[in-house]
C-alpha cells in the first residue's frame, strides 16, 4: 500500500468500495462488516441465478471468490504503509454443496499479528496461513478455504544493524 492509500484506507471506505467493485458484486458477495481495527470482517456470497453450477448449488468459482483478498486487505488495514501484502496460495476443499446463501467470518488473532511482526521484523519474509470455514444459512460448514499470504516490510523500513531505516 502506498502512503497516499494509507491515509484513506479505513473500514468504511474499504466495505463501500469493495461492496461496488463489480467481480464481487457479480458474484453475489457482499462485505456485512469490518471491525474498526481490520481484525474481523463478515461477509455473504448470495445465491443468485447466474451463480448457480449446473447442479442449482453454489458455483465453486464463487465460493473460492468469497475469500479473495480478504486476508491480504485486512492486513494492510493492520500493517499499513510499511508493508507489502500478498496472497501467495490458496486451496478449496469442498464438503458439500452450497444450497443456500453463504457465510464466511475472518480473523486475525493477536497471536497471530505477534508472529507476523516478529517473523517481520529484520525484513524478513513471512507466509502466514489461514482457515476460513464457509457456511451456509443453518451453520453447516459447505467448504474449507485455506490461505497463505506473503508479509515483508518495504526495504526502506527495514533494520540494518538493528537500526530502523528512516524513509
Amino acid at each position: 500500500m502506498n502512503k497516499s492509500l494509507a491515509k484513506i484506507y479505513k473500514p468504511g471506505l474499504v466495505k463501500l468500495a469493495l461492496n461496488s467493485w463489480p467481480p464481487f458484486w457479480g458474484a453475489g458477495i457482499k462485505i456485512l462488516s469490518i471491525s474498526d481495527d481490520f481484525r474481523e470482517v463478515r461477509m455473504k456470497l448470495k445465491l443468485r441465478w447466474w451463480n448457480k453450477n449446473a447442479n442449482r448449488t453454489q458455483y465453486g468459482g464463487s465460493i473460492f471468490s468469497l475469500t479473495d483478498p480478504v486476508y491480504s486487505l485486512m492486513l494492510m488495514g493492520i500493517l499499513g504503509e510499511r508493508y507489502y501484502v500478498w496472497d501467495k496460495e490458496a486451496s478449496i476443499n469442498f464438503i458439500k454443496p452450497g444450497q443456500s446463501d453463504l457465510f464466511a467470518e475472518f480473523c486475525v488473532s493477536q497471536n497471530q499479528l505477534d508472529d507476523i511482526l516478529m517473523q517481520t521484523a529484520n525484513g524478513d519474509k513471512c507466509f502466514p496461513e489461514f482457515i476460513i470455514y464457509v457456511k451456509d444459512k443453518q451453520g453447516n460448514v459447505v467448504s474449507e478455504v485455506q490461505r497463505k499470504l506473503y508479509v515483508r516490510k518495504k526495504p526502506q523500513f527495514r533494520e540494518e544493524d538493528g537500526e530502523e531505516q528512516v524513509a
